[in-house]
């Protein structure tokens, strides 16, 4: 896997938020908020906003006959980034298109762009601000810190990593040869705030919300099963990024992370990416396994479907 010869000129500042496709609005808003720990922020017929931190939104979620990903979002480091990125992405010939002013405003954002990711399938929203709310997140049950990740999964891997790492300026951390990759957005240190591994089928893998007590960990497992929902992974320990981690499916059976702790990369004199072994220890070093429906359930949105 070869380090790419360039980087393009534009900065990333973090991943914002994820949006969601639903199959039954009201029962995923109780799912977010009234388990997860989301303050919902608004909502109609048809979407909801949900935060976990001072922006008007981390998660959207989208009424729709099918679930899975509508898009991964990223506020950009500075308002010139977001122009450098959109011509960065003409250049690379991907057709990047700007949100009306009609939805960003309803999204409460300032100028946003939108462009896909030719071989998953991904829709990525790049933006140069979202409202920041007036009162502070107030943590319900976990001390829930940021959105942490999106993870996807493609038959077409390499030609993924290489776009992503390339036109996109996503840095790789560690990667599973032919198998899996983590990145994070360029220069933000987190070890991943993307990630993407090889499938048979084009799919959503999970979406990740970060805690700050390993208390929240241990508490979610318990909410999570007196509430009858299924957990799917750990408790555990990933190798790759140190994180404590606890995944489990959300009502139609997508896979939601809350993880604790994260290595830091800085963007000088960072470590290079490492090469791991393909073994049931990279992905939990205490050794448990997953459940099949781990990491399964939501497709890609594909142009046309919204």
């Amino acid at each position: 896997m070869q380090t790419p010869e360039f980087r393009p000129e534009f900065r990333y500042e973090k991943l914002g938020y994820a949006a969601l496709n639903v199959t039954d609005l009201d029962r995923s808003i109780h799912f977010y908020r009234d388990l997860v720990g989301l303050d919902l922020v608004a909502r109609d017929e048809a979407t909801a906003c949900l935060r976990c931190g001072s922006d008007h939104h981390n998660l959207v979620l989208h009424k729709a006959a099918e679930a899975g990903i509508a898009r991964a979002a990223f506020k950009m480091a500075a308002p010139a980034d977001l122009d450098a990125a959109f011509a960065s992405f003409v250049t690379a010939g991907l057709a990047p298109e700007w949100v009306g002013d009609a939805e960003c405003a309803a999204l409460r954002q300032g100028a946003s762009f939108r462009v896909r990711e030719p071989n998953s399938g991904l829709l990525i929203e790049c933006y140069e601000r979202m409202t920041h709310m007036a009162l502070p997140f107030v943590p319900a049950f976990a001390n829930i810190v940021r959105i942490g990740h999106v993870v996807v999964a493609t038959p077409a891997y390499e030609q993924a990593v290489d776009m992503l790492r390339g036109p996109f300026n996503f840095a790789l951390s560690d990667f599973v040869d032919g198998k899996f990759s983590w990145m994070r957005c360029f220069p933000n240190p987190l070890h991943h705030t993307f990630a993407i591994g090889r499938s048979d089928r084009s799919h959503l893998h999970h979406v990740n919300f970060m805690v700050s007590d390993i208390d929240d960990i241990g508490k979610t497992v318990t909410r999570m099963r007196d509430a009858g929902v299924p957990i799917v992974f750990g408790p555990g320990r990933h190798l790759p990024s140190t994180s404590i981690f606890l995944y489990f499916l959300d009502p139609d059976g997508m896979t939601i992370e809350f993880s604790f702790g994260m290595e830091l990369i800085d963007e000088h004199g960072g470590r290079a990416p490492r090469m791991l072994e393909m073994h049931p220890r990279t992905m939990d070093i205490w050794g448990s396994a997953p459940d099949p429906r781990f990491g399964q359930g939501g497709r890609i949105e594909a142009p046309g479907r919204a």
